[in-house]
Order: C-alpha cells, then structure tokens, then sequence
C-alpha cells in the first residue's frame, strides 16, 4: 500500500474518531456551545496521538476528562444600595483533580453560564498541567456585573457569594483566584468573608493583596508570562519582540502588563481596546501613557475612548476590533472569540507573524485555520497565557512555605516556566516540516501528565 493510501485511512480514522466523540459529547451536553468549541479544538489534536496509544481510549480517559468532577451550582441573594433584593447565580465547575487541588478563576460577567465555565475549566486542566506545577483545574464565578455597581455593593455581593462558595474550597481542595470581573478589591472582600466564616488564614485564595498573602508578580503575571512566550516563539525564527510593532486588544490587567513587557523589550504597542471600541497610537503606548491607562482602567474605571481624548494624537475607533491594524505581533487579550476568519486574514495580509493568545480561546477555530494554514507562529491560550496560573501556584507555595519570595526570585521563576511550557509544545507539536504546530503540542503535552495520573489512580 502506498503512502498517500495509507495516510488516507488515517486520516479517515482521526476523523471518524473525532465526529463519534463530538456526537457524544454534543448529545450529553446539548446548548454548551463553548464547551463544544473547545473539546473539539483539543480532540482534533490528541485524536492521532489517541489511535497510536490505545490504553487512553480504552480506559476512555478523554470521556473523562471532560466530564466535571463536580459541577456546583447556587443562588446569590444581596441588596443594592437602593435596599432592593438582588439575585444572581453562582458557580464552581470542579473539572479535574488528577495532579492537585482544584485551581482556576472566578469570572464576575454577565455573560457567565455553564457553558463558557465549563470551557474554561476544561482548557484549565491542561493549562495547569503544562505549569508542571501540582494544580487540578476548575473554573466559576457568577453572571453578576461589577460595572456600574458600588464598591459597597460589590462587597455585598461578594459576602453572599463565599457565604455559599467557602463550603466548597479550601487551600487542599480548591483555590480560586481572579479572572474577568475580579481583581484585588473582590478576592479582597471574598477572602475577608472566607476567614471570617472558616476561622483560618489559609492560601485558599490567589490574587490576593500583598499584604495579607499576595505574591509579588501576580498582577503581572498573566501578561508578562504571554510577551515571554510570544519572544520564546520568535527565537525559533532568529526574531525577537525588539523593533517590532504589537497590536493588543484589551485594557484590563492581562493587556495593561503585555504592554509593559512588551516595552521593556523593546518592542511598541499601537493599541488597546474595551467593549466600545479600540485606539490606535501610531506613536506607541510609552510608561507614562500606560500609567494613564491603568489610572483609567484600574481607578477611575473608565472607557478607553478617554484615552483618545487625552492624547489627542491618537485615534478612537467605536464598535471595532482592533485587527486591522498593521503589526508584526498581536497579542489577544480581551475574551474568547474575538478574532474571526476575515480578522484572522487581515492580519496575515498585514504581516502579523507572530499571535500569542493571552485571553482564553480568543481565536475561532476558523481563525486558528488561517493562522496555520499560513504557518504563522501561534501559540494558543493554554500555552501561551499561562504565567497567570503559574504565579498564583508560586502564591501558593509562598502560603504553604510561610515565606515571600522577592519580585526577581518569581520573575525569573515564572520567566523559567514559561519556556518550559515552550519547550513542551515544541516536542508534541514540530510537524515533520519543521513547523511548530503550538496548538497540538500544548493539548497533547497538557493531556499526558494529566491522562498518566488518570491511568496510576484507577477508575476514579
């Protein structure tokens, strides 16, 4: 049989091995288009390396991996300022604890429902599993909107959420931490009810208040850790971030801390966006226009198009992304599905070369596509964002130790995991071309460690 037959079968084989676990997993899951999004991503990568090691699909240990260990599910009853009652949901996806506690965010976001939590939580599990440090991946939060309300009523609604959570989480079981929606001021008032509920000063919480607990770099951590990966990426073509032009989506933590990298490498950042719209900075986003941008966004908790207004050599785009911009490198870091098909294309055709996700699933599968098809560097959010997850797992080990590592020891810790994390994808993913497929190499070099701890404690 010649070759091009045999990978003929093979090919029928990923792809029949694909549609019939989708078929599943869709019939069990019905409506969770997020879910289904990203479990597919993840299957069209493992599905070959499954078909070679069948003692995977045997113990059907992908089947499991993608059912929750425990999906928590509970009302949150407050009042706002207006002494009316108030209700929203809550939730905690406990995903997988094969290699550790439980780890992930907490997204405050209207938008928060099962479906894009279990996504979350699934991409977590491999996430987590690259750091190689010893953390199960989870996911929660609550379709409340922080935007809008007072810090008063914020704190409120962020008692009645851990009056219910606490019961759930513990520094051996479960550690959440920050994600959209929630940033110091609400692990802060969280983990104020969390002590006071449970009598114990314990890291049960990441992201928290330097202070009390919180490690240096956090902030950064999710930000910094993308741009190194980003330059990890660019080495393997001879290229660094220096000289280049960078566009970021975004203002929020992730993209704030990009940028600062970003410019500490020489590199110059043209953009960053909100909801409403995008800027454009021909001249570059220098320290003293990001500290703006952090007063903006960080105190004042206004809208980026008053960045336009006080640099008036900048412009504001209302209602647009900021994908067609020329760059050399983008960086999205805003939500999922933000760059699509005809984005993805633009930023080809501009002579992006490089696109480092320091969101979660920022790119549809159409857009991942395009970006391989074209063989640009791409590193996925699984990979390439997390130095966020990584730093609140050195949060933890500072908590456990007793002990506060200096802002040079976490950097270079983290600056460590991130290349390894590189290093990872690039032994799963180099195509026999040459070409690093970062995607295959992060979903197949999350899923062994996680899948081999399966394996070791039997039918669980």
């Amino acid at each position: 049989m010649g070759n091009e037959a045999e990978l003929y079968i093979k090919g029928n084989e990923v792809e029949t091995y694909l549609e019939k676990f989708m078929a599943t997993l869709v019939a069990k899951n019905p409506h969770e288009v997020e879910f289904h999004q990203a479990v597919r991503e993840v299957v069209e990568s493992l599905a070959p390396f499954l078909l070679k090691h069948p003692v995977y699909t045997k113990l059907k240990i992908l089947e499991r991996m993608t059912e929750p260990e425990r999906v928590i599910m509970f009302r949150v009853p407050w009042i706002n300022d207006r002494g009316e009652v108030e209700v929203n949901k809550g939730y905690r996806i406990q995903m997988n604890s094969a290699i550790g506690p439980y780890k992930g965010g907490l997204r405050f976001h209207y938008s928060v429902n099962l479906s894009i939590l279990k996504f979350l939580a699934f991409e977590q599990v491999l996430k987590n599993s690259l750091t190689t440090l010893p953390m199960g991946g989870a996911k929660g939060g609550s379709d409340f909107d922080p935007k809008g309300k007072s810090d008063n009523e914020v704190m409120r609604f962020c008692q009645s959420f851990m009056t219910e959570l606490q019961r759930h989480i513990g520094p051996d079981t479960d550690v959440p931490a920050g994600d959209i929606g929630v940033g110091g001021r609400e692990i802060g008032f969280m983990y104020g009810q969390y002590k006071r509920l449970r009598n114990e000063f314990t890291g049960t919480l990441t992201g928290k208040g330097f202070d009390w607990g919180g490690s240096y770099l956090r902030p950064e951590a999710t930000g910094y850790g993308t741009t190194y990966f980003a330059q990890e990426m660019l080495k393997t073509r001879g290229e660094s971030i220096s000289g280049k032009t960078v566009v970021i989506s975004g203002s929020g933590n992730v993209s704030q801390y990009a940028v600062e990298k970003v410019n500490q490498l020489g590199g110059k950042v043209v953009t960053l966006s909100d909801s409403n719209g995008y800027i454009y900075d021909k001249e570059g986003i220098t320290a003293e226009k990001l500290a703006y941008v952090m007063d903006l966004k960080n105190v004042m908790h206004g809208r980026i198009k008053e960045y336009a207004e006080v640099y008036p050599d900048s412009m504001y785009c209302e209602n647009q992304r900021p994908w067609g911009v020329k760059c050399d490198i983008a960086l999205p870091c805003a939500t999922q599905n933000e760059i699509n098909e005809q984005e993805a294309i633009m930023l080809v055709s501009n002579g992006c070369i490089c696109v480092a996700e320091g969101a979660n699933m920022p790119s549809t599968p159409e857009a991942i596509e395009v970006f391989l098809k074209n063989r640009i560097l791409f590193g996925p959010g699984k990979a390439a964002n997390a130095g966020g997850v990584a730093t609140s797992g050195l949060e933890m080990s500072q908590n456990s130790m007793r002990i506060k590592w200096s802002p040079e020891e976490v950097d270079a810790k983290l600056h460590s995991i991130m290349k390894n994390i590189h290093t990872t994808c690039v032994e799963y993913g180099t195509q026999p071309d040459g070409y690093v497929n970062y995607m295959m190499g992060a979903n197949i070099g999350g899923f062994i460690k996680v899948a081999n701890a399966m394996r070791d404690q039997g039918l669980v």
